[in-house]
């Protein structure tokens, strides 16, 4: 079969014929339509990810066909049964485990879902990794109610667009920070009711001015904004992060022991979030936010996009 394969790092990735995948015991093999990045691919690329063996074929998000019915893979392997985290051997699909960005990928039978009927190729692709992740951030840590506000930080990325469209069918009200005024433009379009950009020294202060105070705050940087994220939280409210792409953070514990914040860890997600994440989308007709669509044979031009920051929404890959 034809794949895109890691077989450097720091070296572009080559689309070549490797050996068919042998599904073994409780296992299928995927004929993959479409895969979708994700940054863990491009940090994968540039050695900046423990275990990387090579070479490697990545991805964690993929919908395709198996025996004439139409899927989408949970990337999840081993979970576990403790819904509050995952368990030590826990691991994503795409490393050490071979990966979407191939014509087939072998996978437990259990990880298969029925691709919801609204949705593109494209658009199933860009769903399963960003969406469990802001799944899990909004709903089964951050706990949000209808009527709350909402911040979402560094909107343009998938899983703070997935975070921005499940606050808004949840009936948050959402405002958002970006690098760009057309991301904050384009999520305003989206539903939600205004941002900054977190470029600005005053950012803080121009949000508090227009919003007030957060009872939820999703962010995915950390670094030395974080203390401002502090300063926009609510009395009793929560913060969920589920990255931390800026640093470490700078914590005053008198402002977060006073106002009774809850600051809330989260990373991917249970089988549990994941089904119900389906269901929402289905339920709401949730749209995945699909930025481009490149083909697997130039898949790298896919990684050099998502390295450079420019996308708003999910960078695709069509397979066949």
């Amino acid at each position: 079969m034809k794949a895109l394969v890691l077989d450097q790092i720091h070296q572009p990735l080559n689309f070549r014929e490797i050996a068919d995948p042998e599904p073994g015991p409780d296992q299928i093999a995927v004929h993959l339509k479409t895969a979708a990045l994700n940054h863990r691919d491009v940090w994968i690329s540039k050695g900046q990810y423990p275990g990387i063996q090579l070479p490697a074929v990545l991805g964690s998000d993929g919908a395709g066909v198996v025996s004439g019915k139409e899927v989408i893979i949970n990337p999840n392997i081993g979970w576990g049964s403790d819904q509050r985290v995952q368990a030590g051997s826990y691991h994503i699909l795409g490393l050490p485990t071979s990966g979407t960005f191939a014509e087939y990928v072998v996978v437990g039978k259990d990880r298969l879902v029925p691709k919801p009927a609204h949705l593109s190729w494209a658009e199933a692709a860009a769903l399963p990794l960003a969406g469990l992740t802001a799944w899990r951030a909004v709903v089964s840590r951050g706990r949000l109610k209808a009527g709350e506000k909402v911040l979402v930080s560094g909107i343009g990325g998938g899983v703070a667009l997935f975070a921005c469209q499940f606050a808004l069918a949840k009936g948050a009200d959402v405002w958002v920070t970006s690098g760009g005024e057309g991301k904050i433009s384009r999520a305003i379009q989206l539903g939600a009711k205004g941002g900054t950009l977190y470029t600005r020294p005053d950012w803080g202060k121009v949000l508090k001015s227009e919003a007030g105070l957060f009872d939820l705050i999703i962010d995915s940087a950390g670094g030395d904004g974080w203390s401002t994220l502090v300063d926009l939280a609510a009395p009793g409210g929560r913060i969920a992060i589920y990255g931390g792409t800026r640093g470490a953070i700078t914590l005053n514990p008198q402002k977060v022991f006073w106002k009774q914040l809850d600051i809330l860890g989260t990373t991917m997600g249970s089988d549990e979030d994941f089904s119900k994440m389906i269901e929402f989308v289905e339920e709401h007709t949730i749209r995945p936010v699909v930025d481009s669509v490149f083909s697997l044979e130039n898949g790298w031009q896919a990684f050099e996009r998502m390295d450079a920051g420019k996308q708003f929404g999910k960078i695709v890959l069509e397979i066949s």
